[in-house]
């Protein structure tokens, strides 16, 4: 075992119990497993758990001193709250499980989405007494979109009050996600505490001891548990026959399925998505986890077993031979599909699916293997980006510590330090066999704030710092408002936000202050106007004068500025009438009624003077600036705002209050979708009105709701709520005046 060179952040408390050499495992002795819940269900206690009985570590990790392997992050361990996907392997009984421990709060579930790539099975965990959550039906419908087999862990069966809620939140786990929620074990626990359980397959019991090594012992089911255990048996074998006709004959002909038939049938029910197998566990107590090692080993399928993968042919091969014409004949027409088999004998494939950024060792790739056998120090073409990587020092990875390997085989998962150019989303693999696998796509984020540094120091430091973090985070927006200049930082929420800018400060010592960002409000006009804007100073020597008459009118929505020049006779000498146009333009974008840029209107210029002496073009600059303020206060000034089309996700029962919502925000729902039990509301809102948005529609819907928006036209903002803005506006400062 080694680490990858600077990984460690710090000292790890301790250090692997199984100090050897990894072999390479094949795709058939691989399992690759999301565990995914909501927030505070004891998923990463139960990966701890499970890594302590496989031997994988010499105590059971606690998330409260940071010694849990997957809470390694001193962010995770200072909030008590995972937030961000960390890897784990345990090897067991000649199989090697990898394990993605996901985050299940609100703000970084867009992890689990991402954790659903790479892997073949979901152990969904659910709180014993708490029951089915918002995130927990958030991850479900992840898992769906993946076409992914679904385990479920009831999980914290320690709790005191989880003996009598165990039955509660298995019934509302079959209410909400259908009958093919079936035990396939039932929990030994009563007011003494939760004790082992018993295998419905086999009809053995195993029972623990609390804070012990996980290893149960097998003895005799419970006398009160016997004709309970029979029946959800019996409930078994009727679920795993379904649909299946060879199974329907041999049971109605035995009267059961025989154990080793039972085995195979679950497992391939498991694989289809027909059956969704209950389990129950305690991670803090270690009780059942090396029965549920053994269940993954048996039921969970291996990667090659899954159905080949889709991917898209490459159009880069076609410049090769025809030349880049090629490439772009073919842009308009949809790539071809092709199908990657999960193979070692197929070309090498391999898919990043994480990337982390660390100060020493620089950027950490996570990959999966999808085809083909990567070797140590091999070579392999990033598709994406059009170079070639090199892989050195291969490994796989336990929390932050990596561990070597000779080689990775199609299915498996692996780490490398130091790629030069692979980011998040790349395809890589042999040079001649091109393909690509889609990204997870996630959806927008839901909050953007001002970020300003404080110091010229750290201005220099934030945008570097910056980019790190969003190879890190996908979710992560950086960029430059180019109305208002200012540096916005978009993210899922106020959490969110708020890690950022504490791993700003803590690795890349960035100081930074947050403020909400400016509304990029526009002037405009309603009426038309005519004035005359005379500039006339004398000085010693040469004075100035420039002297214009212009009509200004509004324009459509969206026209921006048009500028005629109406002059006959020489009035105003030809050479002067930009500069006359530069002064409107000028003013114009410093605003007329609270210093927001003046769009969507005409200028005509048709008459003026000038001096044979004193005219010049700053004179006629300023003259410009004049005429344009004396017909804004003739023109019916009015104010602009941006209006967003917004698209909001959410389940049925809330469409109700979210649309009585998007009313109070002056928005106006265009319609509404349904898709089964989700409603997808279309609406134009205000900008100004959804600033805080994600935070009302998490707690309307109590973190099941998404939604999306982006900038569609601006309208006139209300007078009343106009009077204020202009009343808080910076007052802009006077132009010369006429002499």
């Amino acid at each position: 075992m080694r680490y990858i060179h600077g990984c460690a952040l710090r000292t790890p408390r301790t250090s692997l119990y199984k100090e050897h050499s990894m072999k390479a495992y094949p795709g058939s002795e691989i399992r690759n497993v999301a565990v995914v819940g909501h927030a505070h269900s004891g998923k990463t206690t139960l990966v701890s758990a499970l890594l302590h009985a496989a031997k994988m570590t010499p105590t059971l990790g606690r998330v409260e001193d940071g010694s849990a392997v997957t809470a390694y992050d001193e962010e995770d361990v200072a909030r008590g709250t995972t937030m961000q996907n960390a890897l784990a392997f345990a090897e067991w009984n000649g199989v090697k499980v990898n394990f993605i421990d996901t985050p299940g709060f609100h703000m970084f579930v867009h992890e689990a989405r991402c954790a659903m790539a790479p892997v073949e099975t979901t152990l969904v965990t659910v709180n014993a007494v708490t029951g089915v959550e918002p995130m927990t039906e958030r991850v479900w419908k992840y898992a769906e979109e993946f076409n992914l087999p679904r385990a479920l862990v009831i999980n914290q069966m320690d709790h005191p009050r989880a003996a009598a809620s165990a039955e509660s939140t298995l019934t509302a786990l079959t209410e909400r996600f259908g009958r093919q929620c079936i035990p396939v074990q039932l929990p030994i626990a009563d007011g003494k505490g939760f004790e082992g359980i018993i295998d419905l397959v086999t009809m053995e019991a195993f029972f623990y001891t609390p804070g012990g090594d996980g290893h149960g012992k097998i003895g005799e089911i419970p006398a009160s548990l016997k004709e309970p255990a029979q029946r959800a048996h019996e409930t078994l074998v009727e679920l795993v026959a379904e649909g299946k006709d060879e199974l329907m004959e041999e049971y109605f002909r035995e009267g059961t399925i025989p154990e080793q038939h039972l085995i195979s049938a679950l497992h391939e029910a498991i694989r289809e998505d027909r059956i969704f197998p209950v389990l129950y566990a305690s991670g803090l107590a270690n009780v059942g986890t090396d029965h549920l090692l053994d269940f993954l080993k048996v039921y969970a399928p291996a990667p090659v077993e899954r159905e080949p993968v889709a991917a898209r042919a490459a159009l880069h091969a076609m410049a090769a031979t025809n030349g880049e014409a090629a490439v772009a004949a073919s842009a308009d027409q949809s790539p071809e599909i092709v199908m990657r088999k999960v193979s070692d004998t197929e070309p090498l494939s391999l898919f990043v699916f994480k990337t982390m950024t660390d100060p020493f060792a620089g950027r950490i790739s996570f990959f999966k293997i999808f085809s083909g056998v990567l070797k140590n120090d091999g070579t392999a073409q990033n598709y994406s980006r059009r170079t070639a990587e090199r892989f050195s020092h291969l490994s796989i990875m336990q929390g932050r510590t990596a561990v070597a390997v000779p080689e990775l085989h199609a299915g498996d998962l692996g780490a490398v330090a130091k790629l030069k150019e692979t980011l998040t989303g790349d395809t890589l693999g042999d040079k001649s066999h091109e393909i690509f696998y889609e990204p997870v796509t996630l959806p927008e984020p839901a909050m953007t704030w001002a970020i300003e540094p404080k110091s010229r120091a750290d201005e220099d430091k934030l945008a570097p710092a910056v980019h790190k973090l969003m190879e890190e985070d996908p979710m992560l927006r950086f960029f430059r408002d180019a109305q208002t200049n200012e540096f916005l930082i978009a993210a899922s929420g106020q959490s969110h936000i708020e890690s950022l800018v504490s791993k700003l400060r803590r690795r890349y010592h960035t100081e930074v202050t947050l403020k909400a960002p400016r509304v990029p409000y526009r002037e405009s006009i309603r009426g038309r106007a005519d004035a005359q804007g005379r500039h006339k100073k004398q000085t010693g020597g040469h004075g100035q004068y420039g002297d214009c008459k212009i009509k200004m009118e509004p324009l459509p929505r969206g026209a921006g500025f048009e500028f005629v020049n109406d002059v006959f006779g020489g009035a105003i000498p030809r050479n002067y009438i930009p500069a006359v146009e530069k002064g409107i333009q000028e003013s114009a974008a410093r605003g007329y009624l609270a210093g927001y840029p003046v769009v969507d209107f005409r200028v005509t210029v048709y008459d003026g003077s000038y001096h044979d002496v004193d005219s010049n073009e700053l004179s006629f600059k300023m003259a410009g600036r004049i005429a344009f303020r004396k017909c804004m206060e003739q023109a019916k000034p009015t104010l602009l705002e941006p209006i967003m089309s917004v698209e909001i996700e959410a389940p049925q029962e809330f469409a109700g209050a979210l649309m009585g919502d998007l009313n109070q925000r002056r928005g106006r729902v265009q319609g509404m979708d349904s898709h089964g039990a989700t409603n997808i509301i279309h609406a134009e809102v205000p900008m100004s009105e959804m600033l805080t948005y994600g935070q009302t529609l998490t707690a309307v819907t109590q973190g099941r709701g998404s939604f999306h928006m982006e900038m569609n036209h601006y309208d006139i903002v209300p007078q009343l709520i106009a009077d204020k803005i202009v009343a808080n506006a910076k007052k802009p400062t006077g132009d010369e005046e006429e002499e």
